[in-house]
């Protein structure tokens, strides 16, 4: 897809030296949350309900930088929250990537033009900017009005400064293949390296909203009519080709909790960054207590419609290391598709 050279390399590498080593359950991303506290209220967030008290946390860049050292993934995701609010988050970006980790600061990009200059371009940082549809469908589920050109002009503004952008789209129930294609095709004509893309997940926070997320059937009929409709055209997404195939329901994949664990202001989250089934004072600690064989689609009710990268597209990935005649193949056939799409 449309993952730099340097960063396939490095994490190739990675794995295959976990893999020699026998190692079984390993992470590739480490979720970081150093603050919840963030400036928009968006439809199906679980983070901006805790109490004002909780908000108001947050973890240092010490703390950071030693979650990134003990967990060890060659990526690291931060989120939120609203990363820009945090008045030392370049400091942090900066450690991370003398570091060598790849850096992906999830952003809402409101704070792109006031603090742009705090952060300077590298193959190891990636602004990643939530745009979750078209004009009127973004500015509904994030609950404000004109954050969509807010966000498509901070893309433009941080692209023409250098620096590394992917955007990120949650999709909800609502959502059309056309319209989801409309917005594939949008994104790519902004000249951005990457989409990632994936369906809601039903925070338990969020159960006033369940109407809005999608179930396994809806997501996959979803993605694979969009996908057919992006025959001839040169869609980038963020992801490995075998999970894009996974959300068509063209692959069948068990999650991998462990590949993308999280770290936030309570500890590490059990058993990910998505499910909340308490916390350890160490990443050591989560990898050895927690009972990852109880959750998954079929095991634990809360996963089962469950399609989100952080879960599985470290699966995807391994699959792909694992079995190269396969993922050769799959190539291959892609490269008809494009003239086709993604079958």
């Amino acid at each position: 897809m449309s993952i730099p050279g340097i960063q396939k390399l490095r994490i190739g590498t990675y794995i295959l030296k976990n893999l020699i080593l026998q190692n079984q359950r390993f992470p590739l991303v480490l979720m970081l949350e150093p603050s919840f506290r963030c400036n928009l209220s968006c439809i199906g967030c679980g983070k901006i309900d805790y109490p004002n008290e909780i908000l108001e946390r947050r973890l240092s860049v010490a703390e950071c930088i030693e979650a990134a050292e003990e967990c060890g993934a060659p990526v690291v995701s931060i989120p939120g929250g609203e990363p820009l609010l945090l008045p030392d988050i370049h400091i942090l970006v900066k450690e991370l990537i003398a570091r060598k980790r790849f850096v992906y600061l999830c952003t809402n990009a409101l704070l792109i033009e006031k603090r742009i200059s705090d952060f300077s371009p590298s193959p190891y940082l990636t602004f990643n900017v939530h745009i979750d549809g078209l004009p009127e469908r973004h500015d509904g589920l994030a609950n404000r009005e004109g954050v969509f050109d807010l966000a498509v002009s901070a893309v433009r503004q941080l692209m023409s400064h250098g620096f590394r952008v992917t955007t990120n789209t949650t999709f909800f129930n609502g959502e059309t293949p056309h319209t989801a294609a409309r917005l594939f095709d949008y994104l790519t004509s902004l000249g951005i390296e990457g989409m990632t893309i994936a369906p809601a997940f039903s925070y338990d926070s969020a159960s006033s909203e369940r109407n809005f997320f999608l179930d396994r059937f809806g997501t996959t009929d979803l993605f694979r009519q969009a996908f057919e409709m992006g025959k001839g055209k040169s869609w980038r997404f963020n992801h490995s080709l075998l999970y894009l195939q996974f959300l068509a329901g063209k692959q069948q994949y068990a999650c991998t909790p462990w590949g993308t664990p999280t770290r936030n202001i309570f500890g590490w989250q059990r058993p990910c960054y998505l499910i909340d089934d308490g916390y350890t004072g160490s990443y050591r600690e989560l990898m050895a207590t927690t009972n990852w064989d109880r959750y998954g689609a079929g095991k634990d009710p809360r996963c089962s419609d469950c399609m989100v990268h952080c879960g599985f597209e470290p699966t995807a990935v391994m699959d792909s290391i694992k079995n190269p005649f396969k993922t050769l193949r799959t190539y291959l056939r892609h490269l008809t598709a494009t003239r086709l799409g993604f079958s």
